[in-house]
């Protein structure tokens, strides 16, 4: 235990004086190692691929779920689109050195503002190998250091990616420190990880709730926090039926291994009738399973989509599967106050044609975005425009909603006088 706590510090010391060299590296230097990182990449999808292979191998022995399944996959496809994502911060304006605000005081003294990189950003998920280059792309463009530790099932896969780009660093003059892997597989590693506080500035969990929680109860190092995402679309009295129905079905059944899939639906009573008869169909086809309540199983009979009662536990879930929550609610209120008690705060989505019926809606629900006739599949840093994102945070403080390159940052006061003291 003590040779895997040295080992984990070190690679973390590591880490820190290659954040010292990040934080002055210009943004030219910085995007031409991004795009050099993604041309890496690409040229080297065959071992990462093989490497791929394995993980699958071995999750598939292990029994694991088709959507975990899923999220650990990579092929050709997916290796370009994350090379593309890398591309895509390259272009976007670096966030370290701007003037967040600059003023002059009446006594002259010139006070600014001024977005400097955290230093070194931890961060530890499960499954999914992209969020090792989203994680690494991001954090060195906004000049931090990556400490990476993903999930032993993806371990290969982490360990192909994260020697393509180190190279590509390499080859461009960078530290290739920029982006490291924690050392070991094993749970304990993560701990040591957790309480390297004065080497990690900030750790940034990615997963599951169980995952969250633990390293928000267990960390020493601050923690930002991302959250689970039991989202919510209702569907109002006055939503247009057709448009209802894309964006039920699209935010269910796009994808359903991800964050911001719908795991609930909430239809207004008014229009139920109407709904149900254009939605249980669609959902039907898309293979969609619906946990509901009594007033909804009631006004589903007949339409031909799996139904079973729900249980607390449903409206509760993050299913990460073609399972939905449903339920028929009195008014725009009651969906309100459902989406307060069993919401985790991540995305919830209304869909009316009245402006008085999303003012309300809007203005009452707290959670880190709000989807007005629209997906919540969305929600999402390279949808937002952030070329990829480190994570979505439903905390308050620091950072909420997709985390891109500002959220990256902290800031500095710059005060500039002429000889001033003060009396």
């Amino acid at each position: 235990m003590h040779d895997d706590r040295e080992a984990v510090q070190e690679t973390a010391r590591r880490s820190r004086e290659a954040a010292q060299e990040l934080r002055v590296l210009t943004r030219d230097q910085k995007d031409a190692a991004l795009r050099a990182m993604a041309d890496a990449l690409v040229e080297q999808a065959g071992a990462i691929t093989e490497a791929n292979a394995r993980d699958l191998q071995r999750a598939k022995e292990n029994g694991t779920s088709a959507a975990l399944i899923d999220r650990l996959t990579l092929d050709l496809p997916r290796i370009t689109a994350i090379a593309d994502a890398l591309r895509e911060v390259a272009a976007l304006p670096d966030p370290v050195g701007e003037v967040v605000r600059g003023y002059t005081l009446p006594n002259g003294l010139q006070v600014r503002q001024v977005r400097v990189p955290l230093g070194v950003v931890g961060m530890i998920y499960e499954a999914r190998p992209n969020v090792t280059v989203d994680a690494a792309g991001l954090c060195l463009k906004s000049g931090n250091a990556a400490l990476l530790r993903g999930s032993s099932s993806a371990l290969d896969s982490n360990q192909a990616l994260t020697a393509a780009m180190r190279s590509a660093l390499v080859d461009q003059g960078v530290n290739p420190d920029a982006v490291q892997l924690v050392p070991g597989d094993s749970h304990e590693s993560v701990k040591h990880l957790m309480t390297a506080r004065g080497l990690v500035d900030v750790l940034i969990p990615r997963g599951g709730e169980a995952l969250i929680r633990s390293v928000v109860e267990n960390s020493t190092v601050p923690v930002i926090e991302t959250g689970v995402g039991n989202c919510h679309v209702y569907v109002d009295a006055q939503a247009d039926i057709d448009k209802a129905v894309r964006l039920v079905v699209n935010s269910k059944a796009q994808r359903v291994s991800v964050c911001n899939a719908a795991e609930t639906l909430l239809v207004h009573r008014d229009i139920a009738p109407q709904f149900l008869s254009a939605a249980l169909p669609a959902l039907a086809e898309a293979g969609v399973t619906l946990h509901a309540d009594p007033a909804f199983v009631s006004a589903a009979d007949g339409h031909g989509c799996d139904v079973v009662e729900a249980t607390d536990e449903d409206w509760a879930a993050e299913y990460y599967s073609l399972d939905l929550a449903a339920a028929i609610v009195d008014d725009i209120d009651a969906a309100i106050d459902h989406i307060r008690r069993w919401s985790s705060g991540h995305t919830e989505a209304i869909v009316s044609d009245s402006q008085s019926a999303i003012a309300h809606f809007t203005a009452r629900i707290d959670s880190a975005a709000i989807m007005v006739n629209a997906s919540t599949r969305f929600t999402d840093g390279g949808e937002f425009g952030f070329g990829a994102e480190i994570g979505i945070s439903t905390q308050k403080l620091h950072a909420r909603g997709p985390m891109g390159l500002p959220e990256l940052t902290s800031t500095t006061y710059v005060v500039t006088g002429d000889g001033h003291t003060r009396g």
